[in-house]
């Protein structure tokens, strides 16, 4: 299970604060979080190439090659070729989320036989054998500058010639959040989606033109296409599932929030309120979309860390450390350091 980024930030401020030590700002977590999620994922495969070396157990929950092997698991994938738009040689774009590469396959050849990686003094060798040029079932290839050049060379290409078994990294962590009244972060648990509209966000502020004289109404939930005198305009036909929050105080719209934020829609589509349905004959009030109304504009919508759960503590005393850096507190640098090269000590044990 993925570790919540919430549970880490509050526990970090928890500790910072219990002294008056110092506050970390949204900004400086994602920034410090990120970075030693990356530092943990990395240390996944400098931990399993010592493990290799050191005697094994087979017990179970004990052995820590299949303990390693659970956290690399999530983060393993398979795809083709990512030639953009196909491949038209035997050159082959490597995927573009690829982070360390593990082996690749020839899907040419019965079987789809492992395609083995040569140097280019190797390759000139194996040219000058008539008995061991590469053939589909016996595949080689050049690694170089992302791309992998495949021998023999096929008459007809496409991008699932071959399939990349590989690592990604780890996606963005944030802590997503809105402002509230007294200036206040308050977290969202949304699912951060580039394109997903800002779950509770407010959209008074897009209103142009507005009412000037229509009728009070309370607040209430409506859906846009469904609501009488309510309509949407979208770039995308098939974007559903918005209804708003909306309320008409002192003749004009005064509140517009996103009660739930649908799917599909996108910068510039536009919300129209028939003034004829709410007590101003001939008005058209109208909101537009704009980019701070979507997760990638704005600081809404949260990702958690996708390291399992078993290392939280390890992410945790992290964060401290490079928070102690930040505040300027040597004592939080020290107090994390030594618990770290504790639990590195008791893990290599």
């Amino acid at each position: 299970m993925a570790i919540n980024v919430n549970t880490v930030y509050t526990t970090v401020l928890t500790i910072l604060n219990k002294e008056q030590r110092g506050y970390l700002t949204p900004f400086e977590f994602n920034n410090v979080a990120n970075q030693v999620q990356l530092e943990v994922f990395e240390k996944f495969f400098e931990d399993y190439n010592q493990y290799i070396r050191m005697p094994k157990t087979n017990v179970e929950f004990a052995s820590r090659m299949d303990h390693i092997r659970e956290e690399f698991q999530v983060f393993e994938k398979t795809d083709n070729a990512s030639n953009d738009p196909v491949a038209t040689t035997n050159v082959y774009d490597q995927p573009a989320d690829l982070h360390r590469f593990g082996s690749a396959s020839w899907n040419k050849g019965t079987n789809s036989p492992p395609i083995e990686i040569v140097s280019n003094r190797d390759y000139d060798q194996l040219k000058l054998s008539p008995l061991i040029q590469p053939t589909n079932n016996f595949p080689v290839a050049k690694y170089q500058q992302d791309k992998l050049t495949v021998f023999p060379s096929p008459t007809t290409f496409a991008n699932t010639d071959v399939t990349f078994n590989y690592m990604r990294k780890p996606s963005t962590v944030r802590w997503g959040y809105q402002v509230g009244a007294l200036g206040q972060f308050t977290y969202d648990p949304t699912v951060f989606g580039p394109d997903l509209l800002n779950a509770n966000g407010g959209l008074v502020q897009n209103i142009s033109p507005n009412f000037t004289t229509a009728t009070s109404q309370a607040l209430t939930i409506v859906t846009p296409g469904v609501t009488t005198g309510i309509t949407i305009n979208t770039l995308n036909p098939a974007a559903t599932g918005l209804t708003l929050s909306f309320s008409i105080n002192n003749g004009q719209i005064d509140q517009l929030q996103i009660n739930n934020p649908g799917t599909g829609y996108s910068n510039g589509d536009t919300i129209s309120f028939d003034g004829n349905s709410f007590g101003q004959s001939g008005v058209i009030a109208v909101c537009t979309f704009s980019a701070s109304s979507f997760n990638s504009g704005s600081t809404f919508g949260s990702t958690n860390f996708e390291i399992s759960d078993s290392q939280q503590t390890e992410v945790i005393l992290e964060i401290l450390k490079y928070s102690g850096v930040i505040i300027r507190d040597p004592q939080i640098v020290q107090a994390a350091s030594q618990e770290l090269a504790q639990e590195e000590v008791n893990s290599k044990r």
